[in-house]
């Protein structure tokens, strides 16, 4: 099984990772790669931003329902 498959299976399951998360679990050289290509598959891959006690900023990569003014969008841009 592909680094990317590995991962989408893991955001299928619910589960939210940093890059640095998708580093080290999944040896990924390059993890916003990783994402940009199930990105590309048609996958809505949301990055969420969260800032935590320190005032640090993480972004968490989540897999969602896109929104109808996404799917707007994409139709517009004659992706369908």
């Amino acid at each position: 099984m592909s680094q990317k498959a590995k991962v989408l299976a893991a955001l299928k399951n619910g589960e939210e990772m940093t890059a640095k998360q998708i580093k080290a679990r999944f040896s990924a050289k390059n993890p916003h790669e990783v994402v940009r290509s199930i990105r590309a598959e048609g996958y809505a891959v949301y990055a969420n931003e969260r800032v935590n006690s320190k005032g640090e900023k993480k972004t968490f990569y989540r897999l969602g329902t896109p929104s109808r003014k996404m799917v707007a969008a994409a139709y517009a841009l004659g992706v369908f």
